[in-house]
């Protein structure tokens, strides 16, 4: 499998292909390709995904036993 790489944009749910590369991709008419989506992540995104992760991780290691200090 040879992978076709380009940066697009979303509009109302359609992935735009660039000119140059629709004509690369007619050679694939009517035949099933795999898609997958990678969106551009800001640095914000990405302060986002490790504050998400550390709670995550952080309240995996509490114990039903530490409900007791939530009463203080």
């Amino acid at each position: 499998m040879r992978a076709i790489e380009f940066k697009s944009k979303l509009s109302k749910n359609r992935i735009l292909i660039p000119k140059m590369m629709q004509e690369r991709l007619k050679t694939l008419d009517e035949k099933s390709i795999r898609v997958m989506i990678l969106p551009d992540e800001t640095e914000a995104d990405g302060d986002l995904v490790l504050k998400e992760l550390t709670t995550e991780q952080f309240l995996n290691g509490y114990a039903d036993s530490d409900s007791i200090y939530d009463n203080y």
